[in-house]
């Protein structure tokens, strides 16, 4: 690794990950940062699930701190931000990678219910806003900062369901507005969209709710990737994120980027 994070503070929200085969996005992030030499605090819904990843950290010979958040509390995500400056005196980067849609419910427009639309964007959109409230603040005052959102291409797609969608669309537009509203403060803010990722919150989620084969999604997946008919992985989300956490992104601001085997290319 060339340290490219090399004394950077990170706060990863979404550190830990669902059950299932093969790693998340956010714990691939929160791996790929810490091996590059930042320090992480791995937030997550669930402590055993942000604790693994710490552990895997610390077992890497990285520095990581397991927290306990729901990021539908704002008074949680607060306390994260809180004990990052107490523990390490700043915030360099935060990454948000929270976000549900099957098991939260979604469904066609026909479909909805007003208690799983709340439900999704709560999660999906609240939760990373008020992560930036908290967290704007210390970057300001240093003058520098690096905000990582995580959206999808679901808002660009012929997409099934109403709620994931809507959200992710909101959380591109977001992410342009806190770009624009704070570059003077020299803080950048820039946006991922997945593509169609083989983690386990994309797959085994489904694989769960649906009552299907794993193996059969995967394949129902990999035959709509136009790039070598295959998945992603966490760690190509947690790549891309680490070159726009890096100063080698520190022209880039206020960017949508698809990491998605080209499937961008096929709508319209």
């Amino acid at each position: 690794m060339s340290k490219r994070l090399n004394g950077k503070i990170a706060v990863i929200v979404g550190a830990g990950q669902s059950p299932g085969e093969g790693v998340g996005n956010g714990r691939a992030t929160a791996m790929v940062f810490a091996r590059e030499g930042a320090k992480v605090l791995c937030v997550d819904f669930s402590l055993t699930a942000a604790r693994e990843t710490a552990d895997i950290i610390l077992g890497e010979g990285g520095e990581a701190v397991p927290f306990e958040a729901d990021v539908a509390k704002e008074v949680m995500l607060k306390a994260a931000i809180d004990e990052t400056i107490n523990r390490w005196g700043r915030i360099d980067i935060l990454h948000n990678n929270v976000g549900i849609s099957v098991s939260g419910g979604d469904a066609a427009l026909t479909e909805i219910t007003e208690a799983a639309f709340d439900r999704i964007m709560t999660v999906n959109l609240r939760g990373t806003v008020m992560a930036c409230k908290h967290a704007m603040p210390h970057m300001r005052k240093q003058q520098s900062g690096v905000i990582i959102n995580i959206a999808s291409i679901s808002a660009y797609e012929n997409y099934p369901w109403v709620t994931y969608k809507a959200s992710k669309v909101a959380m591109v537009e977001f992410t342009k507005q806190i770009a624009i509203q704070n570059a003077q403060y020299g803080v950048r803010a820039n946006v991922i969209m997945p593509g169609l990722m083989d983690t386990p919150m994309a797959v085994d989620t489904r694989a769960r709710t649906w009552k299907r084969p794993r193996a059969e999604i995967v394949a129902e997946r990999d035959k709509r990737v136009p790039l070598r008919g295959k998945m992603g992985t966490g760690w190509d989300v947690a790549n891309a994120a680490l070159f726009l956490a890096s100063d080698e992104a520190g022209f880039i601001t206020g960017v949508a980027l698809p990491v998605d085997g080209g499937a961008l290319c096929k709508v319209g």
